[in-house]
């Protein structure tokens, strides 16, 4: 285990993030100003696909955070059946769940119930695929449908607040079951399927078009929805860096392209493959 891993087990994630929360939804002038300043010069943010492209332009940091694109700035692969990224970041991992695992990194494994906090709904993705994608936190934070779909459930589940890089996903086990997650279901043409906004380190909160900003509490909290989303529309966004995971059932039959592995570059809206429907 790195000292960077060994770190995290003793920091006050919760109590940091509140604070990193509060100081991230500050309007004051100098604040924001500090905070969306340095951000932009550590990370090298370039404003060029955004719509507003100043940094005067945002209100508070999340403001700037959750910056919106430019209508066109992404393109979303019209191939049918296709399954697109639902975010810009890196392929963390890609590939079938193996009796009801999931890789999360080189030889580590978890429990694809324990990541949806729900034992029948591991049953049902059992044998089924996923995509983990990881949100640097110079990307674009908004989180957009991979495919077409009902929204008709979302379970907000607490938890750790790692870090999601990387190094962390190869160190800690169970990570991404592990820390606060928002899981999403849909009603689809290929049953049902998931996409599973999991926070991190310093995030101030996780939101969806559903649920708002999520409240954190010490219990999970479940609400039935009936939202019908095409593909590429917002589902949510992170307020600070995090990984999504699309979860596909079996009958899906997966089929991801054959360049998409682990550490590769993908944007919102890019073809990660083919899902084939019920009715084909």
């Amino acid at each position: 285990m790195t000292l960077f891993t060994t770190i995290q087990q003793f920091v006050p994630q919760q109590k940091l993030s509140k604070v990193a929360g509060r100081l991230a939804a500050s309007r004051h002038p100098l604040v924001k100003r500090a905070f969306i300043r340095s951000f932009s010069k550590a990370y090298n943010v370039k404003l060029d696909e955004y719509e507003r492209q100043s940094l005067n332009a945002y209100e508070s940091f999340n403001d700037f955070f959750t910056r919106e694109l430019k209508d066109d700035a992404r393109q979303i692969d019209a191939t049918k059946h296709g399954i697109v990224s639902p975010a810009d970041g890196i392929i963390s991992q890609l590939g079938q769940i193996k009796d009801h695992k999931v890789l999360q990194a080189k030889g580590r494994y978890y429990d694809i119930g324990q990541l949806l906090a729900d034992s029948e709904d591991g049953r049902y993705f059992a044998d089924g695929s996923f995509a983990t994608v990881y949100l640097a936190p110079s990307n674009y934070h908004r989180v957009h449908m991979p495919f077409a779909g009902t929204l008709i459930q979302t379970r907000y589940v607490p938890g750790t607040l790692f870090s999601v890089n990387t190094t962390t996903a190869a160190n800690i086990p169970d990570l991404f079951a592990r820390n606060e997650r928002l899981v999403c279901l849909f009603d689809t043409e290929y049953g049902k399927a998931a996409v599973v906004m999991v926070g991190a380190m310093i995030v101030a909160g996780i939101e969806s078009v559903a649920t708002g900003q999520i409240t954190r509490t010490d219990d999970i909290q479940e609400a039935a929805h009936n939202i019908h989303l095409q593909q590429g529309d917002e589902l949510g966004r992170f307020y600070l860096g995090s990984t999504a995971i699309v979860v596909l059932p079996k009958k899906a039959k997966a089929d991801w392209q054959d360049h998409m592995i682990a550490n590769t570059t993908v944007q919102m809206g890019q073809l990660l493959g083919l899902a084939h429907s019920n009715t084909v």
